[in-house]
């Protein structure tokens, strides 16, 4: 049930955002996304949180970024549900952990493993982070649609990103290679915090990831423009089956 007053963080009432929300941690990608739509316009923006909501082939979507990190993408998300949004498909950047994941390769997430703390506030870490196997779906038929190639399965999300990331000084530390060896494809700072929130609240959540080699990806705007237009399209196959 949707709240009719305006949300602290993400300022918007209930029917200003679609049923369909693409969250970016990156605030510029929000254009990005109003770049590639038929139409549309900037509703609000917050701190953080700027939203556009515009239309597709007909289908309305929108998109608000949330920031880097668990709690903000926790906070937007809670908020989003809170004025009625239904689905919620994470667009992002990881660092991916296996070495036949390529930078510009793109991961549709299963599910992620807790490694960030913000949600274990609201919940013990027994509940398991996992996407909607229908968003799941929506985002494999998008990228079959797109002719583009994905990786599929579990991400790891935590808090500390340089001491984690590839780039960061003293190199990768050996707690990582754990989660090689189990089958986890990436790393990044806010999948987990998405799925845990949007199982409680009874909403629809998924994440397409983008394995950004940053700072020396001189391919990723390109890369995020696919990236974004399948997470547009997997909206469009959500309203196709009446899932909004």
């Amino acid at each position: 049930m949707s709240e009719e007053h305006r949300q602290h963080h993400i300022n918007l009432l209930p029917g200003e955002a679609a049923s369909t929300v693409l969250i970016p941690d990156d605030s510029g990608r929000v254009q990005l996304f109003a770049e590639s739509m038929d139409e549309a316009e900037k509703v609000t923006q917050k701190r953080e949180y700027i939203t556009y909501t515009g239309k597709k082939g007909g289908t309305q979507i929108s998109c608000t970024s949330t920031g880097l990190g668990s709690s903000p993408t926790a906070i937007g998300a809670e908020e989003l549900v809170r004025i009625g949004t239904k689905n919620i498909i994470r667009i992002g950047t990881c660092r991916a952990i296996q070495s036949f994941v390529q930078p510009g390769d793109l991961i549709i997430a299963t599910g992620a493993v807790r490694g960030e703390r913000a949600t274990e506030e609201l919940i013990p870490i027994d509940y398991p982070a996992v996407a909607d196997f229908r968003i799941v779906r929506a985002l494999i038929e998008a990228c079959t649609r797109l002719e583009q190639p994905y990786h599929l399965g579990i991400v790891r999300t935590h808090d500390a990103l340089y001491l984690e990331a590839p780039f960061a000084a003293g190199g990768r530390p050996a707690n990582v290679q754990q989660w090689v060896d189990l089958g986890v494809l990436a790393q990044d700072n806010e999948t987990s915090a998405l799925f845990v929130v949007a199982g409680m609240q009874g909403v629809r959540a998924g994440a397409i990831l983008l394995y950004s080699a940053a700072p020396h990806d001189k391919g990723l705007e390109e890369r995020t423009r696919v990236q974004m237009a399948a997470g547009i399209e997997a909206a469009r196959i959500l309203h196709e089956k009446g899932l909004d």
